[in-house]
Parts: C-alpha cells; structure tokens; sequence
C-alpha cells in the first residue's frame, strides 16, 4: 500500500469523519459509525476507492 493521501486531504477526512460522528451521536443514530472509515483512510494515508482512478494527493 502506498501512500495516496496527502496532509491537506488526511485533514479534510478527520473533519468530515468527526463532523460524521457527531451527527450520528446528536441523532442517536448508528449511522454515525461510517465516519470511522475517512478517518481511518486518513490515519493509514491510503484510500482504496484512488486506485481505480489513479488520484493521488501525496506528494512524491
């Protein structure tokens, strides 16, 4: 696995996973769990879903 997201994208995927959580916590609703996944995309810096599309955000 190599790296494929970068510090501005790891960033904007906490924010978004977090933002995720605390809706779920607010609604009471399990749903909050998926911002598990871009926060755990973030922490390992890889992202499956770039493959196929060949994006990268981390720099060589």
């Amino acid at each position: 696995m190599k790296c494929n997201v970068g510090k501005t994208d790891k960033v904007i995927r906490v924010i978004i996973g977090l933002a995720i959580g605390a809706a779920g916590f607010y609604f009471k609703s399990w749903w909050g769990l998926i911002g598990i996944v871009p926060i755990f995309t973030a922490l390992i810096s890889w992202c499956p879903l770039y493959l196929p599309f060949g994006i990268q955000t981390c720099k060589r």
